[in-house]
């Protein structure tokens, strides 16, 4: 009786760790609708009755607002960007309430499918160790069959607990999705509009983005807007370098403190200026054959995290990394529909889109009297690295190129830094030098067809 007892405990333990594994390695699978392409799978074990599943975009793992029953969550991953054709006339011929309801019927039968998939492969994880044992036991045939067919009866009958009758309500939740807002509760940003104007067919590039694009803290343009001066653009931004470079007539919009939703698919507001959506004005570039794109330090705060990382005892503590990662996490939603919106421009630009460069460097020593340690900087820049990755995965998923400015030995501790100290004008971001550093890694990523 103890052996039998033992053999069937060994015989669960193994069905249990198969099943674990199998749910890691068992491929997702891919469904489409309403222009919409997701991979569906189960997000890893939770051992509680319920919770959130798991959405994935550009590396960033969101948990769903809908709760799923049973240990076993869908994952979600994003994997395409553009509208297709197909659905764009679909849409305009007014069938967008039959495109959303095709979304939660086919995330239902991916999660269907994936279930059968899973089983499979956690069968197969049992059979291998199995035959192993039974072959070197030298057992009879016929127990060799009762032990596997007992193995793989096991294993099916603990997914069938765990797909089916635990996460029972899974595909209905499932089925009641109609768009990202469902899955998360983030607000779904507006289309955004015509700009006003006339066309402005002579321009060849157009630059979106922050202060880091729009150069601030250098020396101002020669004959400035009043736009100009609220947005604080520069005549050593890396817009006006290019311009110069390649003798291009540029549309520059980057404009200091803007986000994705306040200042590229928004409005910005600038005390008494406003800035129509930098989105919308480069509609009117109707000929550009370059969109340039330099966003999301201010999307997940980052002035305020190094601030604060500064007056703090750590940088990672666990109240800062929540607030950077719940930042970070709605910055990927709201990048994912700028991406979307840049690859339905008419002129089908080449569109780059840059990464952050480290300002610290190896060599943080003269930052100590402001509360930078180098363990915090390492800190901070692995906060920088991990927004890097949505802006790279977000671009190469779109199509688009991606450039990383190098500024390396030139950090703020340097002999010769490409970045602003504390006693400068904007702290932080790229002095003339460095605005010409991203300057030569933007012309180097952009195609010889684009130049």
């Amino acid at each position: 009786m103890a052996v039998a007892a033992a053999y069937v405990l060994g015989l669960l333990a193994l069905a249990l760790a198969a099943i674990a594994l199998a749910v890691q390695i068992t491929p997702l699978q891919s469904v489409s609708a309403a222009g919409q392409t997701m991979r569906v799978g189960a997000a890893p074990l939770k051992w509680s009755l319920s919770g959130p599943g798991q959405l994935d975009l550009f590396g960033q793992r969101i948990p769903t607002r809908p709760l799923f029953d049973g240990p076993i969550r869908p994952r979600l991953e994003l994997t395409h960007i553009q509208e297709d054709a197909e659905v764009a006339g679909l849409l305009r011929s007014g069938e967008h309430d039959r495109l959303t309801l095709e979304v939660g019927r086919k995330l239902a039968v991916g999660w269907a499918r994936y279930g059968a998939w899973e089983t499979a492969v956690a069968a197969g994880l049992v059979l291998l160790p199995l035959a192993a044992w039974t072959g070197w036991r030298r057992m009879p045939v016929r127990r060799t069959v009762l032990v596997l067919t007992g193995g793989v009866v096991l294993v099916a009958s603990i997914n069938a607990v765990g797909f089916y009758l635990l996460a029972f309500d899974t595909p209905r939740v499932l089925s009641d999705v109609r768009s990202l807002q469902d899955l998360l509760g983030h607000s779904t940003l507006a289309p955004v509009p015509r700009a006003e104007g006339p066309a402005l067919g002579d321009v060849r590039a157009v630059f979106l983005g922050d202060s880091t694009a729009a150069g601030t803290g250098n020396r101002p343009l020669a004959d400035p807007t009043p736009l100009d001066t609220a947005c604080r653009r520069s005549a050593d931004s890396y817009p006006q370098i290019l311009a110069r470079t390649n003798d291009w007539r540029v549309l520059d919009l980057a404009c200091a403190g803007a986000t994705v939703h306040d200042g590229l698919l928004g409005v910005q507001i600038l005390g008494d200026q406003v800035a129509p959506p930098q989105l919308a004005q480069a509609q009117r570039a109707t000929q550009a054959s370059v969109v340039v794109v330099g966003v999301g330090a201010n999307d997940v705060r980052w002035a305020d995290l190094v601030k604060l990382c500064a007056a703090s005892p750590t940088c990672d503590d666990r109240a800062s990394t929540a607030f950077f990662q719940h930042r970070l996490a709605g910055f990927a939603l709201d990048y994912r529909e700028l991406l979307r919106q840049l690859s339905d421009l008419p002129q089908h630009p080449t569109v780059l889109v840059n990464e952050y460069y480290d300002p610290f460097g190896p060599d943080v020593d003269c930052l100590r009297k402001e509360g930078i340690t180098r363990q915090k900087a390492e800190v901070l820049r692995s906060r920088l690295t991990a927004l890097n990755t949505v802006l790279r995965q977000g671009a190469e998923e779109a199509g688009f190129t991606t450039a990383r400015p190098d500024f390396s030995g030139h950090g703020l501790c340097s002999a010769q830094p490409y970045v602003q100290g504390s006693a400068g004008r904007a702290p932080l971001h790229p002095t003339a030098a460095g605005a010409l550093a991203i300057a030569l890694a933007d012309q180097q990523a952009l195609p010889d067809s684009a130049r």
